[in-house]
């Protein structure tokens, strides 16, 4: 099969296409021949040596995939939603996504929704995934001391994970805002469901969500800068409130008033998704197909994909990535190999 590979670590001119052999598929995994692979910042990360795989998982990049499954086994006890050789599924991976074959565990592949292309099924996975299990399960939102009326403060919202947290906190009835860098990404944020999205480069997004909530604070804020930003984000909360740090793109130390967090009550927690076990991304897939996956086959959630290269393009993806230009998902097209 034909596959990117990160030919030693530095800028996007080191990701290649080359020959690999093709995976075969461990007890509980299945082969899928992949027809779209999503591009998300861990990938840019990894491409520079600062996010190696877990042990076990492939070397070459890729957290996501679209394609038909085409080999494996299918037991009924990975297999919550029944799928069989020839379906088109979207699946989470620990690595090895940029490739025109994967083998991915089953219980990690999803349906497409029905309507969806292969290039928007890809778009799915790694956010959605990180959105579910940060926002809803980690963060809690609508289930702390605010109740069906909390709020969430999305941090870059116009990026592959904000545009899915807006749109999914939205469509399940709560005030969500955002923070974006330009005037046209801060549209871009509100017309996806933000109440206020707010430039960060212009306002102060404490004193905005302060405004907005009569002073009382958001209920929760998902975080892809920390650094400098978290004493900034606990003013931001309002008491009982939830911190949820998802990515460290501003540092990864912050000097924080612990007194403050005993005071209000607040909780500062975070995870990473890519080392997580098989069985909890099952349960956080099975979650997705009760809760999110009616939401975008009615169109209430839609995929935001700015742009589609074709596979070899691979470093010309990661350079769009990191141009930050981008509003949502870049996605390569393994049709076009």
């Amino acid at each position: 099969m034909r596959a990117i590979e990160i030919t030693e670590f530095g800028g996007p001119e080191v990701l290649a296409l080359a020959e690999r052999p093709k995976p075969e598929p461990a007890p509980g995994e299945v082969l899928v021949k992949v027809a779209a692979s999503g591009v998300n910042r861990p990938d840019v990360f990894q491409r520079k040596g600062a996010y190696a795989p877990p042990p076990g998982a492939s070397d070459l990049p890729g957290l996501e995939i679209a394609g038909e499954i085409v080999g494996g086994a299918l037991e009924d006890k990975h297999n919550p939603f029944g799928l069989r050789i020839g379906d088109r599924v979207c699946a989470l991976l620990a690595g090895g996504g940029y490739a025109e074959y994967a083998a991915v565990p089953l219980a990690q592949c999803l349906p497409v929704p029905a309507g969806l292309s292969d290039v928007e099924a890809a778009s799915l996975p790694e956010t959605f995934f990180t959105v579910w299990s940060n926002v809803f399960e980690r963060g809690q939102l609508g289930a702390g001391e605010g109740g069906a009326n909390e709020t969430l403060l999305v941090q870059g919202g116009t990026s592959g994970i904000g545009v899915a947290a807006i749109q999914i906190a939205h469509a399940r009835g709560f005030r969500v805002f955002a923070t974006a860098g330009t005037a046209d990404k801060c549209l871009a944020c509100e017309a996806l469901g933000a109440e206020r999205a707010i430039n960060y480069k212009s306002e102060d997004f404490v004193e905005v969500v302060k405004s907005l909530t009569n002073d009382r604070g958001v209920d929760v804020i998902l975080d892809m800068v920390a650094g400098g930003y978290v004493p900034r984000e606990l003013s931001a909360l309002a008491d009982g409130g939830r911190l949820v740090i998802i990515a460290l793109l501003g540092g990864a130390k912050a000097e924080v008033n612990l007194n403050e967090i005993l005071r209000r009550r607040l909780t500062v927690t975070g995870s990473t998704l890519r080392a997580r076990s098989v069985d909890f991304k099952a349960a956080v897939a099975r979650q997705l197909k009760e809760h999110v996956w009616p939401l975008v086959e009615d169109g209430r959630v839609k995929p935001i994909v700015y742009r589609v290269l074709p596979a070899p393009q691979a470093a010309d993806a990661h350079a769009l990535m990191e141009s930050g230009e981008h509003v949502g998902k870049i996605v390569l097209d393994w049709t076009q190999v």
